[in-house]
């Protein structure tokens, strides 16, 4: 059974809050705004004056508590370890039990919360895109094109005709002495980048391993948390873990760095169940370098033409202290050279609703990614979050750019298979 934490049960992390400022240097929002309650330290005093009954519920503490990413940055560097994501995210949720969802949070609750509507509604925006959008926002990486108009000048790639799951079996079968993995997919590269997801288990399979892909699989909730629906968290993360209860899949991969940080973190609050399905999750790339797989690619003969590819750290991959596999990742390629840029562990300002909820400041933050990513001069730029992908893109368009931002999982699929990265 799925239990949500309230704010009440952070009482103590609140109190090992110092007021240090060890947050500050970290905290992608407040780089831009320079105020207080832009940062974790703010947060965490107005939520120690919620609880002791100081202040209320109103528009002003609502509006701070938008002014976070939850990309945990503030946490992997506070020296006490307070969970700051996860006390925004319980007051958010307080926020929404007294006074309803908002008009983004409902948006996200009527998509995340049906399979069918999302698939309807990302098939017919692949039509209508030409004429109509010029790019649709999702949850998760899927905000609809038709929320906020200061999102109407974002820009999405093409809407794939076909899905992650109509594209890849549910099952397929092992070779001998090779488990079952199971695939979490996550709501972008299920219906915007179902390449990524195909690659994923065309490698997987290649080497050898089954491949479980549950249909009743859903959105990880990160949306629904984010929008502090948590009614719909509990649903969600309820179907998942009931998805992955069967199909003998012992380890559980994703390519998504959001739903990775999901399942690792926000479930594993959530009672035995979400404990046990969390302790299950890796992230492809930590996959590829414990299985020997990463060596194994290195062997490869290398290319005469050569891509120049820097790399974007994803801050749920960041903050779970995974960098150095996806590098070796990329090293390993042969077509690749990979050069660092500056600030290659900065966000690239997406956070789930907060593109949506604080569009100039997701812009801001994204610019100066674009920045460095210019100044690296590479021709690519690798991630493995298929939303930093969407984010980064934007921000390399609006910049005037000559590059392309790709899942690291597209080069393996061209190194490998021939694919296009």
């Amino acid at each position: 059974m799925v239990h949500l934490k309230d704010l009440a049960d952070y009482a103590d992390q609140i109190s090992q809050c110092v007021r240090c400022g060890a947050c500050q240097a970290h905290c992608p929002v407040y780089r831009e705004t320079l105020g207080e309650g832009s940062v974790a330290r703010g947060k965490i005093a107005l939520a120690a004056s919620v609880l002791a009954g100081e202040i209320g519920l109103e528009p002003r503490l609502t509006e701070e508590l938008s002014l976070c990413l939850l990309c945990g940055s503030c946490v992997a560097k506070c020296p006490n370890r307070v969970e700051t994501d996860g006390i925004v995210a319980a007051l958010r949720r307080r926020v929404t039990d007294e006074q309803g969802l908002s008009t983004v949070g409902r948006g996200v609750a009527a998509l995340t919360g049906s399979k069918p509507l999302l698939r309807g509604l990302v098939r017919g925006a692949g039509l209508l895109a030409p004429l109509v959008f010029k790019h649709i926002p999702t949850t998760s990486g899927l905000r609809l094109r038709f929320a906020p108009a200061v999102l109407r000048e974002r820009t999405l790639p093409p809407i794939p005709a076909r899905n992650l799951f109509d594209r890849v079996p549910e099952h397929s079968m092992a070779a001998a002495g090779r488990p079952t993995i199971g695939l979490f997919a996550g709501c972008a590269i299920t219906y915007l980048y179902p390449q990524v997801g195909e690659g994923l288990a065309r490698l997987l399979t290649s080497f050898g391993y089954g491949l479980f892909l549950p249909r009743s699989q859903g959105c990880c909730g990160m949306p629904a948390l984010s929008s502090g629906n948590g009614a719909l968290l509990t649903e969600l993360a309820e179907a998942n873990l009931a998805a992955f209860a069967e199909g003998g899949a012992e380890t559980i991969v994703t390519a998504c760095a959001s739903c990775g940080g999901a399942l690792t973190g926000h479930y594993a609050d959530l009672g035995e169940d979400g404990r046990g399905l969390a302790d299950r999750i890796l992230d492809i790339h930590q996959f590829l370098d414990r299985e020997g797989l990463i060596a194994r690619i290195a062997e490869l003969p290398g290319q005469a033409e050569r891509i120049r590819v820097t790399y974007h750290d994803p801050c749920h991959l960041r903050t779970r202290g995974i960098t150095r596999e996806p590098r070796a990742l990329l090293r390993a390629l042969p077509q690749v050279d990979l050069v660092e840029m500056d600030e290659a562990a900065s966000c690239c300002g997406l956070g789930g609703t907060f593109a949506a909820t604080q569009a100039e400041l997701s812009r801001r933050i994204g610019d100066r990614k674009a920045a460095a990513i210019a100044a690296s001069g590479a021709e690519l730029v690798a991630t493995g979050c298929p939303g930093c992908v969407l984010q980064l893109q934007d921000s390399i368009d609006r910049a005037g750019l000559r590059v392309r931002a790709v899942h690291t999982l597209d080069l393996v699929d061209q190194a490998l298979y021939g694919g296009h990265a």
